[in-house]
């Protein structure tokens, strides 16, 4: 663990080194590592509608490997039953209170920030508002700054004046996702729905996913 922050770039006492690994959140020995080498690191959680989490996730490996199944066959352990395959990856990230469960034993709520993913399309701005007070940061990121990418249907980083061509996420995001059964997005809605209401009681935050 020290070796790794030794490969993070050198900050002095007024700067802030931060990493981002989506990874972190859904490993089960992340939080007592990360509390051993540094345990009053700020940690921000970007989680959306765990549905659609799904779907995304789903989206990014189809992309990679055409060959596997559909969605649907993934989702379910018995589609009879409509049984829900919870061990599958793509499912088992967005049980989002299951994971927090695990931080809370090591890092207080007041070090977590949790943002909005649909936010985060819809009032970019806002929520980087949010980030910025939680790192005690001036709000130097406002709505300026943004601009709303049609293409890709996420809104866009402008550069700075001087600078090149704005900032907008690559090829890997914004992919259309593949049609799926309305069958199943109810039933997978439903699947998600208590662990939802735990994870808003959990962080006192409501994030309307219903």
């Amino acid at each position: 663990l020290l070796l790794h922050r030794n490969v993070m770039p050198k900050t002095l006492d007024g700067q802030i080194t931060m990493e981002k690994t989506p990874s972190y959140f859904v490993t089960n020995e992340a939080p007592r590592r990360i509390h051993s080498m540094a345990k009053d690191t700020k940690l921000i959680v970007v989680v959306r509608n765990p549905v659609t989490r799904a779907i995304s996730d789903y989206t990014q490996t189809l992309s990679k490997k055409p060959e596997i199944p559909t969605f649907e066959v993934l989702a379910f352990k018995n589609r009879t039953l409509g049984l829900i395959d919870a061990s599958w990856s793509a499912i088992r990230i967005g049980i989002y209170a299951l994971h927090l469960e695990n931080w809370l034993q090591y890092f207080p709520l007041s070090q977590i920030l949790f943002v909005s993913g649909e936010r985060l399309i819809t009032d970019p701005a806002g929520e980087m508002a949010k980030v910025q007070d939680f790192l005690g940061l001036k709000r130097i990121v406002t709505e300026k700054h943004f601009y709303f990418n049609k293409t890709k249907g996420f809104p866009c980083l402008k550069k700075p004046e001087d600078s090149s061509a704005p900032r907008c996420l690559g090829k890997s995001k914004g992919r259309t996702h593949p049609k799926i059964d309305p069958d199943v997005i109810h039933r997978l809605r439903k699947f998600y729905k208590p662990f939802n209401v735990m994870f808003y009681q959990m962080t006192g935050q409501d994030f309307q996913w219903e």
